[in-house]
């Protein structure tokens, strides 16, 4: 009956005279009738109305998820400094519950998280935009913010990081996985300038909401002496600064007064690599005791780190030079000395003794409170946009749409340039709008132009064929150990044009066929950039000599097996 019932509401909306666009019409026979967008039409759109559904009002976005409406969930708010216990809480809870998942920023931490769980005997999936690992019985599962799922039910979610939702680019995701999170428990980590920003957000959501407050569990102590020559530098420091090429400069410098080896962590080296570079640095027995790193180092790692030490207290975000905002520092700086280390005190100062004031102001200031969460509007909502247009032009849709975008004074929309870069290339193709979102929403740096051309490739060949293999601009087995800085960007570059494909391949599965092989040659890559920093370094934690890439690929080869025969031994050679 109920079906019945959604059958003839939506043919009495379908036929609505005022819808007069037959496209409209087509779509709402398309539209799932459990959705908030259909429930919004059928209340706007009626034969006794003359009310016009406004698709660009986003003011009561936690409507979109009608799911997590129908249940009164307890969210617990954890909040407190790095290095605080907050996470370690809520990830208790999370283990003790019959279903669950957690939600992290990175996939590192999706990672550790799923490793965390099936090692207490807790069935845990991975998913992630590039992985999926699915574990036979589990309940509960380990993936990305941009993964989180709205459409299930859940014991309990933990949230990691929720104070992103201010991010400018991806705050969307965690405004999503916010209000759409179906739990009976919803625990949320993060910095507590973020609080009354979600209790507002959740005023209307009728969830109860109850806020925890943590101390750091170990001393932080701001120097009052900078670091002044590299000399100075000794055994669990942790130099940072903010560009690829300064990174390797830093590295260069260290290393030349014959005292200390330095691992690298930084934003573009592959997942895999800088968890290798962590653990490098992290192990007694290796000679790697120096960490030179970006901000990437602020989550998503365990690191044991005795100091952190700023070369500088500016970054440039894509736009322009700025100092580091209170936030920034405060994230980087208490990674020195974490609970339960061999550094049981972290320290933090500056190269240069002019940043000093700078540092020690930001640690002892409060993060400024978050005022507004990203928000995005869902793929339906530009979909019936589009059709009112009567255009497939995903760029002019998506323009328009957030121009005209109303938005309550708690959200602002989440910053979209990469998605308009990609959208002017994909409107040349005769792609259907779906797909054109589906690439426009992929992980691919258009400044980077190995990774934006294999963007353009991928698209091409999706639009004339529907199957696009990756020998047509690929060929496994051509990869090798990069001698100069450039082959090694150009490593890190081939990298993400690997991923992207994986990527595409779990939402595209028959048109991207070649995930396995793509996958396999993402490792050798990791293997590779792995090498060519031991060689950096005069490391060498695999054997001997000097490695060949016949050798890293039977490496790699001997890796991959262990999979399916745990007993064969990874370091026999």
């Amino acid at each position: 009956m109920a079906m019945a019932r959604a059958f003839r509401l939506r043919n009495s909306l379908s036929s609505s005279p005022l819808i007069h666009d037959t496209a409209i019409r087509s779509l709402l026979l398309n539209v799932d009738c459990n959705s908030w967008l259909y429930s919004q039409l059928s209340s706007s759109i009626s034969f006794h109305s003359s009310a016009k559904f406004d698709l660009t009002d986003l003011t009561q976005p936690h409507l979109w998820y009608p799911n997590a409406r129908k249940k009164k969930r307890n969210v617990f708010l954890h909040m407190g400094p790095t290095n605080s216990g907050k996470t370690y809480h809520a990830l208790k809870r999370l283990e003790a519950s019959s279903s669950g998942l957690y939600c992290g920023p990175l996939r590192l931490l999706a990672w550790e998280v799923a490793r965390r769980l099936n090692k207490a005997k807790v069935p845990c999936n991975l998913i992630t935009g590039q992985e999926r690992d699915e574990i036979e019985g589990a309940k509960h599962t380990s993936l990305t913010v941009e993964m989180a799922d709205v459409s299930g039910e859940y014991q309990c979610a933990v949230i990691d990081e929720i104070q992103m939702l201010g991010c400018k680019t991806r705050g969307y995701a965690f405004t999503r996985a916010l209000l759409g999170i179906c739990s009976d428990e919803l625990h949320l980590c993060g910095d507590p300038a973020s609080v009354p920003l979600i209790q507002r957000i959740l005023e209307v959501t009728d969830d109860v909401v109850q806020v925890q407050y943590y101390e750091r569990l170990s001393p932080l102590v701001p120097l009052n002496v900078p670091l002044e020559s590299f000399s100075n530098v000794k055994k669990g420091d942790c130099i940072v600064t903010f560009s690829r090429q300064d990174i390797y400069k830093l590295k260069k410098k260290i290393e030349a007064g014959g005292k200390h080896l330095c691992s690298v962590v930084y934003g573009s080296l592959p997942p895999e690599t800088r968890t290798k570079q962590a653990t490098l640095f992290n192990d007694e027995r290796s000679e790697m005791d120096v960490l030179v790193a970006s901000d990437a180092i602020g989550m998503g790692l365990n690191l044991n780190i005795s100091r952190i030490i700023f070369s500088t207290m500016k970054k440039f975000d894509g736009e322009s030079t700025r100092n580091l905002t209170v936030p920034e520092i405060k994230q980087i700086a208490g990674r020195a000395g974490r609970y339960g280390s061999k550094f049981p005190v972290g320290e933090v100062t500056c190269l240069y003794g002019s940043d000093l004031p700078l540092l020690h102001s930001s640690l002892n200031a409060a993060s400024p409170v978050l005022e507004r969460a990203g928000l995005f509007p869902t793929f339906d909502l530009l979909s019936l946009y589009s059709r009112m247009h009567s255009t497939k032009d995903f760029h002019p849709v998506l323009e328009k749409f957030l121009a005209k975008a109303k938005l309550s004074s708690d959200y602002f929309i989440s910053e979209c340039e990469e998605m308009l870069k990609i959208a002017v290339v994909v409107d040349e193709l005769p792609l259907a709008l779906y797909d054109k979102y589906l690439f426009c929403l992929s992980p691919v740096d258009m400044n980077d132009d190995i990774s934006a051309q294999g963007l353009i490739q991928f698209a091409e060949s999706f639009s004339r064929k529907g199957l696009v293999r990756l020998q047509e601009i690929f060929t496994p087995g051509t990869l090798q150990v990069p001698k100069t800085q450039n082959q090694l960007k150009e490593l890190e570059s081939i990298h993400k044009v690997l991923d992207l494909y994986v990527w595409l391949s779990f939402r595209m599965e028959e048109s991207f066929p070649d995930r396995e092989v793509a996958a396999s040659q993402k490792s050798m890559c990791s293997l590779l950039i792995e090498e060519f920093l031991d060689r950096s370094g005069g490391y060498r934690p695999f054997r001997k000599g000097q490695p060949t890439a016949q050798w890293l690929q039977k490496k790699y080869q001997k890796r991959e097996m262990q999979k399916y025969f745990p007993e064969i031994n990874a370091e026999s050679d």
